[in-house]
């Protein structure tokens, strides 16, 4: 008795969205690894955060691949882009990861409601409104970075923003559901 609850053109997107959020979780690392670099640790912080939620929307698709009696693949992830050349392309990069992955996210939704498959399309909506605080969140740190000065921010002035992303408590609600040890 077949038990797959998802048809192969689904178990494929999903799949490449589980390959998705693990590069994402590599781009955030590496950012957050520039930013060291550079002397921002709160805004190293962010993004060593950011890694972790990254992992566990990765968790998430690979979880529910498997609840519909599909089978997960891990294949091999794209090396992250070079480093940002200063803050301003740091965020701006940040800002176009998140769009490249809610257009990821949208294929999902459009390839359920095509197919009729309204339990994948349901569990995608999940992710919808999760690219949306995505996306507010990296919008509102480009405007804090431009009211600091954008490329021509006093020293001072990046000192007080890394300071403040740094303390930022995470009060986004990022995939606190998901976690690699309890993945739903």
């Amino acid at each position: 008795m077949d038990t797959k609850r998802i048809s192969q053109e689904i178990e494929a997107i999903l799949n490449d969205q589980v390959t998705k959020e693990a590069e994402a979780a590599q781009v955030f690392l590496s950012y957050g690894c520039w930013a060291d670099a550079q002397g921002y640790g709160g805004i190293a912080n962010f993004f060593f955060r950011h890694v972790a939620e990254e992992r566990n929307h990765m968790m998430k698709v690979m979880q529910y691949i498997m609840e519909r009696g599909g089978k997960v693949r891990i294949t091999a992830i794209k090396a992250p882009p070079k480093d940002p050349t200063s803050l301003q392309d740091c965020f701006e990069k940040t800002f176009q990861h998140e769009v490249d992955n809610t257009s990821a996210i949208y294929e999902i939704v459009n390839l359920a409601h095509e197919q009729r498959d309204w339990a994948t399309y349901n569990f995608a909506q999940w992710f919808v409104k999760e690219q949306i605080e995505e996306e507010k969140l990296v919008m509102e740190l480009l405007d804090k970075l431009k009211i600091a000065g954008g490329e021509k921010a006093s020293n001072e002035s990046l000192f007080n923003l890394d300071k403040f992303i740094g303390e930022a408590p995470d009060d986004v609600p990022l995939a606190r559901e998901a976690t690699m040890d309890n993945p739903e």
